[in-house]
């Protein structure tokens, strides 16, 4: 998973009247339209209105104020954005994170962690799609893969969708949020109920140390963004790419992790860093990035090859294995001219790759806005 950013819950104060507020929310309330205002409201203008009458006028004023159910979300220090909400689908809390599904008119349904956009109906496809592929299809034949975090199923979906794949070990710590969202995301039910999906509720670094050495042809990286207080930045460190995530792969393996905002302006919070650490384990390393519009910025995302002899395809082979590899439906977003484009990121970032010296350690590390549900 990803997307740690602090997030503001606005609304009503009927529609959240018994949901604790996470550290790191705020809860804003319209005075004026405090429960007893709504109550006055409906009993005066209700009186004496027929039953059917009444629920008709109650659903009428429920309505309005569900039009007022906002979720505002910092993106930086100074700086944040917002969203409607029609309805919270579902609010709970695991021994890990408070878990939201909410339904926007905007973005469809909504996953959140800990009141931080994780993943939407519009758009998810588009970053599952460059997370997965790429590395999937670079690979001669990849037949096992591991996924470390993922645990709403869309990353376990589109690697589902490769013919040659045999094994699929998903390692996601909250088994509150892997069986909330095999149920009521319904995009990724179908993945989760596949024969060869492992899916093991545990520490993403221990399952992996156990593995014996060669054991994974791709290993994809889909955690929670480097942030302070937050348990996954030791996920992103040379000490665990180098002894751990390199040693498990098979010869001609490929790693890749989603690596942060990469826009002219944000690519120095983590990207730059991301990158600096996986080159310094691995030979080869391919940036690239695209634009993801409910991230409010350009995303980015590092592969690494293995063997130093592998090197991007052409646009015409990735094509040629997009078409002789993937069941079912054609991919919405990637192609091989896509690709291409992807990999060619502007100036400012160029420059901001090549010159980054530092490396995520056990003892250094470079965070995202935000703080964590522990810190």
């Amino acid at each position: 998973m990803h997307r740690l950013r602090s997030c503001v819950a606005l609304a009503h104060p009927r529609v959240f009247a018994n949901r604790r507020i996470p550290s790191g929310q705020q809860r804003r309330i319209d005075r004026d339209r405090s429960n007893e205002g709504l109550a006055a409201l409906v009993q005066s203008g209700l009186g004496r209105r027929p039953k059917v009458t009444v629920c008709f006028y109650a659903l009428y004023i429920m309505a309005n104020y569900a039009k007022r159910l906002w979720l505002e979300e910092d993106l930086g220090d100074d700086y944040r954005w917002s969203y409607r909400v029609s309805e919270v689908l579902f609010s709970g809390r695991s021994e890990f994170q408070e878990i939201d599904l909410v339904d926007t008119p905007t973005w469809g349904k909504v996953l959140l962690l800990d009141g931080k956009m994780q993943s939407t109906e519009a758009d998810e496809q588009v970053y599952h799609e460059l997370l997965v592929h790429p590395p999937l299809l670079h690979h001669a034949c990849p037949k096992r893969v591991y996924i470390m975090g993922g645990g709403e199923g869309a990353t376990a979906r589109e690697v589902l969708r490769h013919k040659t794949v045999e094994q699929v070990v998903m390692v996601d710590i909250d088994k509150v949020v892997t069986d909330f969202c095999s149920k009521h995301l319904e995009r990724n039910t179908q993945a989760f109920a596949d024969p060869r999906l492992t899916l093991i509720n545990d520490d993403a670094r221990t399952q992996l140390e156990q593995a014996p050495d060669g054991s994974f042809d791709v290993v994809i990286g889909d955690l929670a963004d480097p942030l302070d207080g937050g348990p996954c930045y030791q996920l992103y460190t040379q000490e665990f790419y180098r002894n751990v995530v390199l040693k498990k792969l098979a010869p001609g393996g490929i790693f890749i992790t989603q690596s942060g905002p990469a826009g002219f302006l944000s690519c120095k919070e983590v990207f730059t860093a991301i990158h600096s650490t996986v080159r310094s384990v691995f030979p080869v390393v391919v940036p690239y990035a695209q634009h993801i519009p409910s991230f409010c910025d350009i995303w980015g995302y590092n592969m690494a090859f293995s063997d130093a002899a592998q090197a991007p395809l052409s646009p015409e082979e990735l094509d040629s294995r997009i078409g002789a590899r993937l069941d079912g439906v054609p991919l919405h977003f990637l192609d091989g001219v896509t690709f291409q484009g992807l990999r060619h990121l502007n100036k400012m970032v160029r420059v901001a790759l090549q010159e980054e010296k530092e490396v995520y350690t056990v003892d250094s590390a470079r965070f995202i806005h935000g703080a964590g549900v522990k810190a």
